[in-house]
């Protein structure tokens, strides 16, 4: 005899794998090219956990930096969690990412040889755990944005007059 399946229960998720998104690097895509993104774990200590889940971050003028022991999350940062007393963490220190050794060796070697660099672009919690995207990027020059800027304001344009000529 076949087992019942259960029904999910009322107002759970059955969609998948749920993220909760803490903090955005919106201006990354004014000022860089993105050519590659990667997902990766955050080492964090004691507080670090609850002030993130609060949302007190900011990764805007963040980068990685690769030393011998492996890829840090430098200048990101996490606010301290004001309940923490004298067991709270530093806001901007320098958190380990959790990377492969061959990950860690690729991006290492493009920032050093390409003048590219490596730049967290949101931090989210998957299904508990935190996990920041980085992504391999190369900074744009002035006519860069302003060219951008065109591009945006063409599209944004077409798709009205687009809209328009729907409407009547």
């Amino acid at each position: 005899m076949a087992k019942p399946t259960k029904k999910p229960e009322k107002g759970k998720d059955t969609r998948g794998p749920r993220e909760l998104i803490v903090a955005q690097n919106r201006a990354a895509s004014y000022h860089y090219h993105i050519l590659e993104k990667l997902e990766a774990g955050l080492v964090l200590h004691g507080t670090e956990v609850k002030a993130l889940r609060e949302g007190k971050a900011n990764i805007r003028d963040a980068y990685v930096d690769f030393k011998p022991s492996g890829a840090y999350l430098a200048n990101a940062h996490i606010a301290q969690y004001m309940p923490g007393g004298p067991w709270n963490h530093e806001p901007l220190g320098n958190r380990k990412l959790l990377l492969h050794k061959r990950e860690i060796d690729k991006l290492s070697g493009r920032t050093e040889s390409k003048g590219l660099t490596v730049i967290p672009l949101r931090i989210y919690f998957r299904n508990g755990i935190a996990k920041v995207e980085i992504a391999l990027a190369q900074g744009k020059k002035s006519w860069d944005r302003r060219q951008d800027e065109r591009d945006k304001d063409a599209r944004r344009e077409a798709e009205q007059a687009m809209y328009r000529n729907r409407r009547r």
